[in-house]
């Protein structure tokens, strides 16, 4: 290495070598040879494989190299590059060609073989200079491209097959209706809302049943995880509560997202129709008005997104400005993807499914029918006003099964799993091996995303 380094400083400054630099560079028509091709198992949603490639193609290339005054062009004849990268596919998607992005990188620093030619002399009559012209050439190509610097090709739009994540919470707080419609012959109408985010799929929340009433008051508060603020709307529907049979409409409203200011809170008074459609002859019909205060926060992670007038410390206070019936300090959102299970066997069926169960609050997913190895890719939201430093989330997977109007479960392994190393490092991505099972492994992501 000292060799090298005296060489290289001896080239420098005794031939006053300024920079080499491509004049022309085709790559010919011949393609690199790739082989000893090895594929490595990834948790994340990608294909990862490292190969060796050899090429001794026919490019045209032709190097300036600026030596003391002059200015001097060579070509690169028998040009020969053997290197080991690594390339990853990802992220996987359903459509044709099932992923978004190429990502190369170089193992190691490239072996580099060429002769170097000049018009009128034999520039390897300098001694040592075809080796310094060799190896500046592989460093050059190993700074760009050498782990962790990538080469980072596009193929499908990153908008195709991509999955939103959400990047905040939407507050609302449903204060009042007035003057409803009257649905009931001997009494007031038994009014609720139920609140939902377009584009959602979960459940709709819902307020209490105020029983007789045209004027009801509710003042309750609910929080939405907002994945697009540019594109949802919150939508909410009235209804009068009925005992028995379907539940009359009484109106409904709308307001999209991107009306609100990141931390600011909004007070609104929706005047209720009956569709969204212009031409509904029913919207004519006054139904009442119906007020609420909303505001969107941001995850830390993502505030950056969302570029508001508000300085950094303003938006401190506008978020201590909040309604103090909802604390934000520690609050955030866990978010629990269950992904998969392997060799998950049962005694007498198999059909599994998993259950998450957090802080008393229970979700499952759909259950797969006759298969060991069951793919879900389903996801909880649990929302915390604290973090769950010194919790646990137990997850069983179970197996269940329907005959002769009886229904048999059957539990298929459980874990549990720390959340402290969820807080800290905002998520893990692995396989556990389920307890009571032989071989049965569940494959789970958690991340914490904080208010």
């Amino acid at each position: 290495m000292g060799d090298e380094s005296r060489l290289r400083a001896e080239y420098i400054g005794k031939y006053q070598i300024k920079s080499i630099e491509f004049e022309q560079l085709t790559l010919g028509t011949i393609p690199p040879r790739l082989h000893g091709i090895k594929v490595y198992d990834s948790n994340e949603k990608e294909l990862v494989f490292e190969f060796a490639v050899r090429w001794a193609g026919n490019p045209n290339i032709v190097v300036a190299l600026k030596l003391l005054s002059l200015k001097i062009l060579a070509q690169l004849v028998d040009f020969q590059v053997a290197a080991t990268a690594r390339a990853t596919l990802k992220p996987l998607v359903p459509t044709f060609p099932c992923f978004s992005n190429i990502v190369v990188s170089l193992t190691k620093k490239p072996e580099v073989d060429f002769g170097l030619k000049v018009v009128g002399g034999d520039l390897m009559a300098i001694p040592g200079l075809h080796h310094f012209v060799q190896e500046t050439i592989s460093k050059q190509v190993a700074r760009l491209y050498l782990w962790p610097q990538t080469l980072d090709i596009p193929i499908l739009d990153s908008s195709i097959g991509a999955v939103k994540k959400p990047v905040g919470i939407l507050h609302v707080k449903v204060l009042r209706a007035q003057k409803l419609l009257n649905m009931d012959f001997l009494s007031k109408s038994d009014p609720y809302v139920k609140l939902s985010l377009g584009g959602d799929m979960l459940p709709a929340k819902k307020t209490t049943v105020k029983m007789n009433s045209l004027d009801p008051v509710w003042d309750e508060d609910f929080k939405l995880t907002v994945k697009d603020p540019e594109a949802q709307v919150l939508q909410l529907h009235l209804y009068d509560w009925e005992k028995i049979g379907a539940h009359d409409k009484l109106g409904m409203q709308v307001v999209p997202l991107k009306l609100l200011m990141p931390y600011e809170k909004k007070e609104l008074t929706l005047d209720l129709v009956h569709s969204l459609n212009p031409n509904d002859p029913q919207n004519k019909k006054p139904r009442g008005q119906l007020m609420l205060e909303m505001s969107f926060i941001p995850f830390q992670e993502d505030s950056i997104k969302f570029s508001g007038p508000l300085s950094f410390h303003e938006r401190k206070e506008s978020i201590s400005s909040l309604s103090d019936d909802i604390s934000l300090r520690g609050a955030g959102l866990l978010l629990v993807t269950v992904i998969a299970a392997e060799d998950v066997e049962g005694k007498n069926h198999t059909n599994p499914y998993a259950v998450v169960v957090l802080r008393g609050e229970k979700r499952k997913t759909k259950a797969r029918n006759k298969t060991w190895n069951p793919k879900w890719e389903e996801e909880f939201q649990f929302m915390l006003e604290g973090a769950p430093l010194k919790e646990l989330i137990h997850i069983e997977v179970k197996s269940k099964k329907r005959r002769f109007g009886f229904r048999s479960k059957e539990l298929l392994g459980y874990v549990d799993i720390q959340l402290k190393d969820v807080i800290f490092n905002g998520r893990i991505n692995e396989k556990y091996h389920l307890i009571n099972s032989k071989d049965g492994i569940l494959h789970v992501d958690i991340r914490w995303k904080v208010i």
